[in-house]
């Protein structure tokens, strides 16, 4: 019988640096979506191409780390 690998899943940490006012709506939602409500607010989301395509769109408000765990 074959053993399974334990593989750790890729997490992507994503902080908010800039206020999202002034920006266009779409990218006020984008924010809001990802869970970040606060300035300097720190979220923890799944590394999947959904999350990858968020962070893409408001690369200019959010600071990203990647993480395993």
């Amino acid at each position: 019988m074959a053993k399974k690998q334990v593989t750790k899943e890729k997490k992507l940490r994503v902080t908010l640096v800039k206020s999202p006012i002034g920006n266009q709506q779409t990218h006020k939602l984008t924010v809001k979506a990802l869970g970040l409500k606060r300035m300097h607010m720190t979220i923890t989301h799944p590394d999947n191409p959904s999350v990858r395509g968020m962070i893409t769109k408001v690369s200019h408000l959010v600071k990203v780390e990647e993480v395993e765990e």
